[in-house]
């Protein structure tokens, strides 16, 4: 890996995260293409986007800041979940698999922003 931020565990996670929220979506009805599906992977990709961006810049309020938006794009995703499973896209189970999956990566980013001195 030649990129620092290639290395942080929450970079790895978040792309990870975003893939499985990839493939979960996929299931929507078509009419949700341009609406609930494409809003859910924007966000999701958007974690590991601005976990990336922002340890281009290490220092300590601009790499926060970044690490906030990645908080923000997760707690998107999560009510994008919800509305998900309100609408019958998703069942409890995958409801339940990928929100214990958010709500892991959310601590770790949380305690992440923390570190940063």
């Amino acid at each position: 890996m030649k990129f620092k931020f290639e290395k942080l565990i929450i970079w790895q996670k978040a792309m990870d995260f975003g893939e499985h929220i990839h493939q979960l979506v996929l299931k929507f009805p078509n009419y949700e293409m341009f609406g609930l599906s494409s809003q859910s992977r924007r966000a999701a990709d958007s974690i590991a986007l601005n976990l990336a961006e922002g340890s281009i810049d290490q220092s300590n309020p601009e790499q926060k800041r970044f690490v906030a938006y990645s908080i923000r794009s997760l707690a998107e995703v999560i009510t994008c979940l919800h509305k998900s499973k309100r609408r019958n896209y998703i069942t409890e189970d995958e409801f339940e698999c990928i929100y214990e999956e958010a709500f892991n990566l959310m601590n770790m980013m949380v305690s992440f922003k923390r570190s940063i001195k």
